[in-house]
């Protein structure tokens, strides 16, 4: 029976308890504050993070998961006998993780030619459950007994067309950490301005603006309507002040099940290192464009 393993890494946004029942490791960021580094996952959970933001004095940053530390797990996945490795990463050229997996891939091969371990590594040019929806896929396909090159296929269609559309009351920690590069150029806000974005394979727009929060829930459930495939299954995601300025998650959902006549997969937290990159009163779909 071929031995496989499915990793990924903490902005995937996989619920804990569907990454333990899909059998899915997870590398967690580190999210450094005041001072401070915390490891996502390990140091603490969404809403303590959320809490921990609000109050801090400056602004937080995320670290690469580094060469060494990817290093260091095939040489357990190695050790434990496992020959093929999926690893799906955050979007590449917004962080120098994937590049680090695939050098440390390089490196542990030309070190130790004996091995059998094989890595795969595909990157998704996205964030949070923009890939980790799919990662829950593959491993769900790999458990069936699927090839591993079939299952990259898949992935690698998919995040040709999964898109995030999102929404936040202030701009400035997306423009601060530089991970949605049209932001910076959004101007407005002090004239009560909410920008609608989109990513698409790691390319970031500001597709609509609208004038003021209580307009942000319409606007991304008539962008679902608009640009999603027909039928196509969507997600939401939310922090914890989106409720206070825009309406929380539910709110988005049943407003999105009205619109298109169905409802979402799930609801769910943005992690802490997204959550870095755009602030704790962000709000999201995440769904398959046409």
């Amino acid at each position: 029976m071929r031995r496989y393993a499915v990793l990924t890494d903490s902005a995937c946004d996989i619920p804990q308890e569907m990454a333990q029942k899909h059998n899915i490791d997870i590398l967690s960021f580190t999210i450094l504050l005041d001072g401070k580094e915390y490891s996502e996952r390990v140091d603490l959970d969404c809403e303590a993070f959320y809490t921990l933001l609000d109050a801090a004095q400056g602004m937080p940053t995320t670290a690469q998961i580094t060469p060494m530390t990817f290093a260091e797990k095939y040489a357990e996945y190695d050790a434990a006998g496992v020959e093929e490795l999926l690893y799906v990463s955050i979007n590449g050229g917004g962080s120098a993780t994937c590049a680090n997996a695939r050098f440390a891939a390089e490196q542990y091969a030309a070190e130790h030619p004996g091995s059998a371990l094989r890595v795969t590594i595909v990157d998704s040019h996205t964030y949070s459950m923009a890939y980790g929806r799919f990662v829950l896929r593959a491993a769900e396909k790999l458990a069936a007994g699927a090839e591993m090159s079939d299952v990259v296929t898949y992935l690698n269609d998919n995040f040709k067309k999964v898109q995030v559309v999102l929404s936040v009351h202030s701009l400035k920690i997306i423009k601060r950490s530089g991970r949605i590069s049209a932001a910076a150029a959004f101007a407005g806000e002090l004239m009560g301005l909410r920008p609608v974005i989109t990513i698409l394979q790691g390319e970031t727009k500001v597709v609509q603006k609208v004038r003021g929060d209580a307009k942000v829930l319409p606007a991304l459930a008539g962008h679902l309507k608009t640009h999603a495939g027909e039928a196509a299954p969507y997600m939401v995601g939310a922090t914890k002040n989106a409720a206070d300025r825009h309406g929380d998650a539910r709110q988005l959902a049943k407003l999105c099940e009205e619109t298109v006549g169905y409802p979402p997969e799930c609801i769910f937290h943005l992690g802490a290192a997204v959550t870095s990159n755009t602030g704790t009163d962000a709000i999201a779909l995440i769904y398959l464009a046409e």
